[in-house]
């Protein structure tokens, strides 16, 4: 047991979720000058975990998902904590205060969080002048999606939706090592389900195409639909030669698996994120890796990972790269080592020279 479960989490956990949330992000924010000291500390040092993703080097398989740091405000603390990348956002067009409060809930007993956030985050034109100057030593992905007006807002027509992305692409490219384009928000209500329909994922894409990004693209879809609608995103993603891969997102629907009693969680909104969507994204991980040209396309996968034999599952099922985030609750920041650490020791299991040869071995 660490000292964060300890002595910390207790702690932390007698606060409100979101507050706590804000906090950690104030505070990283604030610590951003001691990167220098931490990174030598908590940096990836074994070779054998270094990898590519859509060609930028990783030192590690193992990033920040997006949902944590929104805005992009202490992304210099975080890149020292032996993440190989990092994901920022989602950033939307406009500026967004996201629903009402309260909007974001811990579930203990599952090591989860329900979150129905609504995509807050400062706008990105702020975000932009705020990474004009940053400099990082692992790779910063950007996760774009449509503004959110609100719950009662009407619904946007179709070409304001395609406008937003090409809006927020355009001054945001410059700043990413990579674009993810965020196509499946479980907790927003106007237009969560647009880019259900193929043909809304290629008119996206048309309109990204002109802009030459200069950037690996990285589509985030639903898990729901199964193998129907990963068969529609390869579709609709095949003549668009800068699509580098995909990220599964949170399902919008409660998990079957939840062990926490149902009449503390059946009236709250929004998806569950952490252990119980684990086997669902496992099982989508599995048909994209089974479907997709891998001469091509890479995975990410995220959702329920808590240790190094979460992130090799996932890796041996077909995903190159993995993200966390609700680790960083129940486990706090040493989890990223802890996984790293972890992951050397299974590869020695295996008797495998790198952490490319174990991607996909359990996919077909």
């Amino acid at each position: 047991m660490s000292l964060y479960t300890a002595v910390l989490r207790p702690l932390l956990f007698r606060l409100d979720a979101e507050t706590v949330h804000r906090a950690s992000i104030g505070l990283g924010h604030a610590l951003g000058w001691s990167r220098g000291l931490l990174a030598p500390l908590c940096a990836a040092r074994d070779p054998r975990l270094a990898t590519t993703l859509a060609g930028l080097p990783l030192a590690s398989p193992v990033g920040l998902a997006a949902g944590y740091d929104k805005s992009g405000e202490a992304v210099r603390f975080l890149s020292a904590l032996g993440f190989g990348f990092l994901e920022i956002g989602s950033v939307s067009a406009e500026p967004s205060s996201g629903n009402p409060r309260p909007r974001l809930w811990r579930l203990p007993e599952d090591e989860a969080i329900a979150v129905h956030y609504g995509l807050p985050n400062d706008g990105a034109a702020a975000i932009a002048a705020r990474l004009a100057d940053v400099r990082l030593a692992v790779p910063l992905g950007i996760n774009l999606v449509k503004t959110n007006r609100g719950l009662d807002a009407p619904p946007d027509p179709d070409d304001e939706i395609i406008a937003d992305y090409v809006r927020s692409t355009r001054l945001l490219k410059d700043a990413a090592g990579y674009l993810t384009y965020n196509l499946s928000c479980p907790n927003t209500e106007t237009g969560r389900d647009f880019f259900a329909d193929k043909a809304h994922v290629a008119r996206l894409l048309a309109a990204l195409a002109p802009l030459e990004i200069g950037r690996p693209v990285f589509l985030k879809i639903s898990p729901l639909g199964g193998v129907a609608h990963i068969e529609d995103v390869l579709e609709a993603a095949e003549p668009f030669d800068f699509v580098s891969g995909f990220i599964f997102n949170l399902p919008s629907s409660k998990p079957e698996t939840l062990k926490t009693p149902k009449h503390v969680w059946h009236n709250l909104p929004g998806a569950v994120s952490g252990r119980p969507v684990s086997a669902l994204i496992d099982a989508r991980i599995t048909e994209m890796y089974r479907r997709m040209d891998r001469a091509r396309y890479q995975i990410i996968g995220a959702g329920g990972i808590y240790s190094a034999e979460d992130a090799y599952a996932k890796i041996r099922r077909g995903a190159s790269a993995v993200q966390i985030y609700t680790a960083l609750v129940y486990r706090g920041p040493g989890v990223v080592r802890s996984i790293n650490r972890g992951l050397g020791q299974l590869l020695a299991r295996d008797g495998l020279a790198h952490i490319g040869e174990a991607v996909g071995v359990d996919g077909d």
